[in-house]
């Protein structure tokens, strides 16, 4: 049944008729509940609560797989002029961003332009860039734009899948970066020839990951709502002696709020992805296949007053 669920929502995330009606549509009704706005200016003062409440931030203006260089163009824009905001209201924030949406299907030296943009003005007001990982078919160049980014800048991180075979390799590779990693289960529809297909062998992947992260002495946010993982990783940074300054957790925003809060109670560090923009349908869809926990995550924020 959970192969069932995933399959049906990757399917509707592909869909482009209703990614179009939800772009025209639904940003409204999504604004508050799953993403923080449709623009940047009207997600500050979601984002000033999240603060206000103990809760670090990354924010991701949200839209990939761009076939057009002047919308990749206008998607770097966006995000140079979100950092500079970000800055400018004095937020706890990082920022997310997909190869993809700056022009990585297009053309490599453009991907590299729009990059090399947003990393000198991140770098100029000190505010951190990740990197997210997208599909399998995109792993490798996107690791290899993360490194090549890294030789350059301070301010740039990546994100590691756990379902996929190759990450633990990736993981060593870039450990002499000394990257700030964030480590995810992974969310896109994948082979069984690329990515492990039983959730019991990505959970025992992705523990293996934090273990590993935690012996190269690297920074890791373990982006995860799963319990059993946050509980893993608790009581392994307790036995191997790791300090709560030396990894965070990450949630979505409009989901485990309460957790969230509990988290930063026991003086964890907890940044809440915020995704904003009118582009949300994709991104909502392949959170609910993440994990069939989320739907009733979503759903209850979605309706919740």
């Amino acid at each position: 049944m959970e192969a069932v669920t995933k399959n049906f929502f990757m399917f509707l995330s592909k869909n482009k008729l209703l990614n179009t009606l939800a772009q025209k549509r639904g940003g409204n009704f999504a604004a508050g509940k799953i993403i923080s706005g449709t623009d940047f200016a009207s997600s500050i003062p979601i984002i000033r609560a999240l603060n206000h409440q103990g809760l670090a931030t990354t924010v991701d203006y949200l839209g990939e797989f761009v076939d057009s260089e002047e919308v990749a163009n206008e998607r770097a824009e966006e995000c140079i002029q979100t950092i500079k905001m970000i800055h400018q209201e004095k937020l706890d924030s990082h920022m997310s961003v997909k190869m993809t949406s700056l022009g990585l299907d297009i053309d490599h030296e453009l991907v590299i332009h729009n990059m090399t943009r947003i990393l000198d003005t991140a770098e100029e007001y000190g505010i951190i860039v990740t990197i997210d990982m997208e599909d399998s078919p995109r792993c490798q160049a996107t690791i290899d734009l993360f490194k090549q980014f890294k030789e350059k800048y301070n301010c740039v991180s990546t994100v590691l899948q756990a379902y996929l075979y190759r990450t633990e390799q990736d993981l060593q590779t870039l450990s002499s970066y000394q990257p700030f990693l964030r480590l995810v289960k992974g969310a896109y529809k994948e082979p069984a020839d690329v990515a492990y297909p039983d959730k019991k062998d990505v959970d025992a992947h992705y523990k293996k990951l934090i273990e590993q992260s935690f012996q190269y002495g690297l920074y890791i946010a373990i982006a995860s709502h799963d319990d059993n993982i946050i509980q893993f990783t608790k009581e392994l940074a307790a036995k191997l002696k790791i300090p709560n300054d030396q990894f965070e957790f990450q949630m979505l925003y409009g989901m485990r709020s309460k957790t969230q809060l509990e988290l930063v109670k026991q003086g964890y560090k907890m940044r809440v992805y915020v995704p904003y923009g009118r582009d949300w349908y994709g991104y909502f869809m392949r959170r609910l296949a993440e994990r069939p926990a989320n739907i009733a995550f979503a759903f209850k924020g979605l309706t919740k007053k």
